[in-house]
């Protein structure tokens, strides 16, 4: 059979530990031999980012920006252990809150459906999407550990020099401090790709934060939001039939677990890594949850929601084999190329990512599935495999289609 040929390549991000060796057997198994594959790759495993002081995380953002579609392997955010485990010269920051803050990119991330895997929430009927906003908050803090009694001020020095000046807090003794931030324009934008994904998509939108107690900083994407909506959207929301509002974060959370489902629900950056998190667990497993970040710009960079998969790792490096789930990294393949397909106007690659998605979904439903899955499965005497054999079993089922 003749390979799939791309005019466009993909920017290929690797990652850390048992999600790069899935990376590896994907690409072996169920893309080389169909796909003339053409990827500008860029080594993102925690050991070349620090050889290369982060900058290889830059130079991909960067290169995302340039061809438009990428797709990400799990990688590792360090803390203190890694730090000494791999003899790092700083404790790096997240390479997707780099990625993400470079792009200014909203986060889509939704369930993937099989039959004989069913939500923990019996009432949910259809996947709920999580708009995750991608920049800044948290992920772009600046912290401060307090050694002592002293005065903590919050200051901000004008281009004019104007200053602006509050007090946070009158230290007695030690304690902590951290300064996060947003722009209007980031708002805006993560405003804007979220009511044009639920037009795109045909689905009611929610957003939701804490602005009765945030009064400045949540308060300033609640007004942000309605603005947009009311300026541009409302019309071509009524027309196409779908809702969108606006509700407090609790609330939501409350209105999420007695819904059916079938909505957008947009979240601040924390808040989104959260929720999605627990949508994801909660419809089945993390490792069954697509996940794409969308920027202004139109750069689309495709990732699996989950970590790098630590223990297994660990087992594989012993030479003993590992059930992990290969379904999230192969669908941020998919997604991937079935996008670069479209941009490309390559049909016969749309088709391939459809048809491995339909392969991967129809290998569990017969009834052939990783460890994990099986254990929150109804459907009855069903094979275990190793993460190996899961995948050469979906490239059975795809060669059947």
């Amino acid at each position: 059979m003749e390979k799939i040929r791309m005019t466009t390549p993909l920017v290929e991000m690797d990652g850390d530990e048992m999600t790069r060796i899935i990376w590896r057997m994907v690409k072996d198994e169920l893309l080389l031999p169909y796909i003339d594959l053409k990827t500008e790759y860029y080594d993102l495993g925690l050991e070349h980012r620090n050889e290369t002081d982060d900058q290889v995380t830059i130079d991909s953002a960067e290169a995302t920006k340039k061809y438009g579609v990428a797709v990400k392997c799990a990688t590792i955010t360090p803390n203190a252990a890694r730090m000494t485990e791999y003899n790092l010269k700083e404790m790096w920051k997240s390479p997707n809150g780099t990625i993400r803050a470079a792009l200014d990119g909203t986060v889509f991330r939704m369930p993937i459906i099989v039959k004989g895997i069913e939500p923990y929430v019996k009432n949910w009927e259809k996947p709920i999407t999580l708009a995750r906003h991608a920049y800044g908050d948290v992920y772009k803090n600046t912290e401060i550990k307090v050694p002592g009694a002293g005065k903590a001020e919050l200051v901000f020095t004008g281009a004019d020099g104007t200053e602006i000046r509050e007090t946070i807090h009158e230290f007695d003794g030690p304690g902590i401090l951290q300064g996060i931030h947003n722009t209007d324009e980031s708002i805006r934008n993560f405003a804007t790709t979220c009511f044009n994904y639920a037009l795109d998509t045909k689905q009611d939108l929610w957003f939701a934060t804490k602005d009765t107690i945030s009064k400045k900083y949540d308060h300033n994407f609640k007004d942000i939001f309605q603005e947009i909506y009311d300026a541009e959207y409302k019309e071509k929301f009524d027309e196409a039939g779908i809702e969108y509002f606006y509700t407090l974060i609790d609330d939501a959370v409350a209105r999420v677990m007695r819904a059916k489902g079938g909505f957008i629900w947009a979240c601040k950056n924390y808040d989104g890594d959260v929720m999605s998190d627990m949508v994801s667990s909660a419809f089945g497993d993390l490792a069954m949850m697509t996940s794409v970040l969308v920027s202004p710009g139109g750069a689309y960079e495709y990732e699996a929601a989950h970590g790098t998969v630590q223990r297994h790792y660990y087992q594989y490096l012993k030479g003993e084999k590992t059930t992990t789930n290969s379904v999230a990294t192969i669908f941020a393949w998919t997604g991937a190329l079935r996008k670069r397909g479209e941009l490309d106007g390559i049909p016969e690659l749309v088709q391939f990512a459809d048809k491995l998605e339909k392969a991967s979904i129809q290998t569990i439903e017969e009834g052939k599935m990783t460890k994990g899955l099986s254990l929150i499965s109804s459907i009855q005497n069903v094979t275990v495999l190793d993460c190996e054999a899961f995948i050469k079993e979906i490239r059975k089922t795809f060669d059947t289609l």
